[in-house]
């Protein structure tokens, strides 16, 4: 597999606004952000100054959230703390290919569209993997799994800084747990990212030690520790 440059997954967002999400972003001056319902990250330069923070905040909105994701910068003071969650960034090893046949050949494992958003925001509410929102799944491709026709586990593509794509929204409804649905919808999004030649890539919780755990299982190692912050703007 091609050794990918990780200096890209530094700026996941603002690598992604840039490039394969460019047609789902808000930019004004060196500032940038999702459109309304797609996503609330946002970014800016590396080192900005107050016209940078400014116009951030013009293309929020006043008392609007600025999910900075992992962005070390500083805001001005009169930018509310939202929240704080330290995490951690992890990068497929690629030291050996999922054993996992394609996501069509698992049974009960579907490709989901937007006539899937109800369930997958249901889903979603239920088990609280990380914001999701009516129009996410227009970043990437998301997986799920039916039991009897309900949406009982899902997994997606969200950011993509150039050969990279981050798995994220792995999420199973508490009454279908212990199945091995999580493991199987990751292995599948392994399998089609790395068909693509690009690398897989995910952020995950500290405290999530049982996701830890199934990450590291699955090929996946810690790049870097992170903390996620979110602001309000004035």
């Amino acid at each position: 597999m091609v050794n990918r440059e990780a200096t890209a997954l530094d700026d996941p967002v603002g690598e992604s606004l840039r490039g394969h999400h460019a047609h789902l972003a808000r930019r004004l001056g060196r500032a940038a952000t999702y459109q309304p319902e797609v996503a609330t990250f946002s970014a800016i330069t590396a080192e900005p100054g107050p016209d940078d923070w400014a116009d951030l905040a013009r293309l929020l909105g006043r008392g609007e959230l600025a999910d900075m994701f992992s962005c070390a910068a500083t805001p001005p003071s009169d930018w509310e703390p939202a929240f704080t969650l330290e995490g951690r960034q992890m990068i497929w090893s690629g030291s050996s290919r999922p054993d996992q046949p394609p996501a069509e050949a698992i049974a009960g494992v579907v490709e989901l569209d937007a006539e899937s958003v109800p369930e997958m925001l249901d889903l979603v509410a239920r088990t609280q993997p990380g914001p999701f929102w009516p129009r996410t799944h227009q970043l990437g491709t998301y997986l799920g799994v039916r039991d009897e026709g309900t949406l009982v586990a899902m997994a997606g593509e969200r950011l993509r800084p150039p050969g990279w794509a981050e798995i994220s929204a792995v999420c199973t409804a508490p009454e279908a747990r212990g199945r091995g649905h999580a493991a199987n919808l990751v292995s599948a999004l392994v399998t089609r990212i790395v068909a693509r030649d690009e690398r897989p890539f995910l952020h995950v919780a500290e405290a999530n030690t049982g996701a830890i755990a199934l990450y590291e299982r699955l090929g996946f190692e810690t790049r870097k520790h992170v903390t996620f912050r979110g602001f309000r703007t004035p």
